[in-house]
């Protein structure tokens, strides 16, 4: 039996929440919101040419493990990662790990999950939890989701590493093997900024950024008459859930993001980056606003004049916003 003394605390997205909470394991105090702004974590991208549960995929956070691979980097912290094509090899190794004393970050699939409510099962494989022991095939949990740590099972616990369908986890595991005593933390958050800065208003790409949400605009105005009624009901509803239930998603990522920018004011005492924080604030509540809206629309519920157009006005406002904020954030020395 292996069960390290692990403090599981709750996050509001699991793999900056993971983050934070294996550098605590370590006795390096960091936030959840530092280790997402350090891990330039904020993200947008819209890939009509993927499709996750039959349409296409719009991600407002990067791809899993950027998170944890970038802060920590950015810290100087030296960390191991695994992939696996056999599943039995992966937890063998997942074993000997924890038999070492490491702590292990594992990202898996939602859908399979026993400890799971319900409503929260579904086929998304972009979900993060730390293991920090097993006794006889039962494995003791982190899952910063939940209220108190949990248990799964050796073939439970396999059979979600190994979940199937976009962005499949592939027995993905990972977990520091040693953090600075004295780390400095400023260029690391300055690095953090830049990072997202240019993710979110200078990359040429359409599809990525301010850009990536212009796009979905356009796309959206189009929906109704190319999709029919119900398929454009069905392919918004699916950024929806992206926006708001899937990963913690796009307006509870603006809301931790302004609340890095906060802590980064102090940190670098730089009082402009509080101004922005309350912007990005403003920002969040705008794709809030977005999410009601479009809700009533797929429930049927909205008036004559919140149609797609109307969404799409929207969604070019809070891109104008965002471009606005991070070419600000650009310029920061």
């Amino acid at each position: 039996m292996v069960k390290l003394e692990f403090e599981h605390r709750q996050a509001g997205h699991c793999e900056s929440g993971v983050t934070s909470n294996l550098l605590n394991y370590y006795n390096y105090k960091i936030s959840e919101p530092m280790a997402f702004g350090i891990g330039a974590g904020l993200f947008f991208s819209y890939l009509p040419f993927m499709k996750m549960q039959h349409a296409p995929t719009t991600s407002f956070r990067v791809w899993p493990g950027m998170i944890f691979e970038r802060a920590t980097k950015m810290l100087g912290v030296k960390t191991m990662v695994h992939h696996f094509k056999d599943p039995k090899e992966s937890m063998t190794k997942l074993n000997e790990v924890l038999e070492q004393g490491y702590p292990v970050g594992l990202q898996v699939g939602t859908f399979h999950l026993p400890f799971f409510p319900p409503e929260y099962r579904m086929h998304y494989n972009m979900h993060n939890m730390v293991v920090y022991g097993h006794d006889n095939g039962t494995y003791f949990i982190s899952d910063t989701l939940m209220e108190k740590l949990v248990e799964i099972s050796y073939d439970d616990l396999m059979r979600v590493r190994y979940a199937k369908g976009t962005f499949a986890p592939q027995g993905r595991m990972y977990y520091p093997v040693y953090v600075p005593k004295e780390i400095d933390i400023k260029p690391a958050i300055i690095s953090g900024i830049r990072k997202t800065a240019y993710n979110m208003s200078g990359v040429p790409f359409p599809l990525v950024g301010a850009k990536g949400i212009r796009y979905l605009s356009r796309r959206m105005r189009k929906w109704e008459k190319n999709l029919g009624p119900e398929k454009a009901s069905y392919y918004l509803g699916q950024v929806l859930r992206m926006e708001e239930e899937v990963g913690t998603a796009g307006a509870g990522f603006r809301f931790i993001y302004g609340a890095f920018l906060d802590e980064a004011s102090l940190v670098l005492n730089q009082d402009w980056l509080k101004e922005m924080s309350i912007e990005m604030g403003e920002n969040a509540n705008k794709w809030r606003e977005f999410s009601y809206y479009g809700s009533r629309n797929c429930k049927k519920r909205g008036k004559p004049d919140q149609s797609y157009d109307f969404l799409a006005d929207m969604l070019l406002e809070c891109a104008d916003r965002e471009e606005k904020i991070f070419k600000k954030l650009a310029k920061i020395k």
